[in-house]
């Protein structure tokens, strides 16, 4: 099957990351073509006049679309694509030159019907990106979960840098109403629908995510919330490493206060730690500032996702709420 690439990016008040996404794209080393669908999803500072700056060297499609979350802008461009594979990015990432060469080699040598790859940072960010994306990606903090070789099968995709054809596209109906978490919903039923998902090692992307460390705490709150919600509808999904971060909520307070009222040697498990994070981000990043505040970015992740996922798992596992009625922020109508 020769397959044709379409690629599909919903926009929210990103004239400028748009731009910077573009610019990558004209850098792409792959003679494969490709077309991009960009959906508008109802912003406020639209992204026209930087798209149509592109169109005389990209094949670019734009429409413009009420706000309804990134999943179903997601669903509105794979139904008006043309091509029979979708890359799916969300628009603060860059492309590095050879990414659609190494999608290409990948699917003609393992294809799958859904592939996910990894995130990075690039040198032009910000030192609090940076810090957060070291967080988001290191071994100490979560454990390699985004992409690791370790997880070439059965991997969950995440949008910001995911693959899927139009057959599994057309079997699943595309991605849910809920956000975030319909990244992992749609690879759990896209398994369920006797497909394939798989990892591809060499085409990490370079996402910005937040910039400031209020909007990445909200981030991981939300994440928090929205796991509880993907454990009841995929059990088997479900892993006793979600509770880590809500555990180590526990630990910290734990640890403080034995260390004021009994001895400060209480707090050396957690001082080791801490140093451990600050010297792998110190010198992955060769930066000892960003070093420190990937600890701070560490423990914010942490006490978000950890405090989310324990208030979730109250309402939604132990008193049985409606997700949608009890977090409605987290869906869109």
């Amino acid at each position: 099957m020769k397959i044709h690439f379409s690629f599909i990016i919903p926009v929210y008040n990103r004239p400028q990351q748009i731009k910077e996404l573009l610019e990558s794209f004209t850098l792409l080393t792959s003679n494969d073509p490709f077309e991009i669908v960009i959906i508008e999803d109802g912003s406020t500072y639209c992204s026209s006049e930087i798209i149509a700056s592109y169109q005389d060297v990209l094949d670019i499609s734009y429409h413009q679309k009420p706000n309804t979350g990134p999943g179903d802008s997601r669903n509105f461009g794979m139904k008006l694509a043309k091509g029979n594979y979708f890359i799916i990015l969300d628009s603060d990432v860059l492309l590095p030159p050879d990414y659609l060469q190494q999608v290409s080699v990948f699917l003609e040598q393992n294809y799958v019907d859904c592939f996910g790859g990894a995130d990075t940072a690039h040198y032009s960010f910000t030192k609090i990106q940076k810090a957060i994306n070291h967080t988001m990606t290191s071994f100490f903090t979560t454990g390699g979960i985004r992409g690791s070789k370790k997880t070439v099968q059965h991997f969950e995709p995440r949008s910001f840098n995911m693959g899927i054809s139009r057959k599994a596209f057309k079997a699943t109906s595309g991605f849910a109403k809920i956000h975030p978490g319909e990244d992992p919903d749609l690879s759990h039923r896209v398994l369920k629908a006797g497909f394939k998902t798989a990892f591809i090692p060499k085409i990490a992307v370079f996402h910005k995510r937040r910039i400031s460390w209020k909007s990445f705490m909200i981030q991981v709150t939300k994440f928090g919330l929205v796991r509880p919600i993907l454990n009841q509808w995929h059990p088997q999904g479900a892993k006793i490493t979600f509770w880590l971060p809500t555990l180590f909520v526990c630990f910290t307070l734990i640890s403080l206060s034995l260390s004021v009222f009994y001895h400060w040697l209480f707090l050396l498990p957690l001082v080791s730690y801490v140093v451990i994070v600050l010297v792998e981000a110190s010198v992955k990043t060769k930066s000892l500032v960003i070093g420190f505040m990937a600890i701070l970015a560490m423990f914010i992740q942490f006490f978000g996702y950890g405090y989310g996922f324990f208030k979730s798992v109250v309402y939604i596992q132990w008193l049985k709420k409606d997700p949608q009625k009890q977090f409605p922020r987290l869906f869109f109508k």
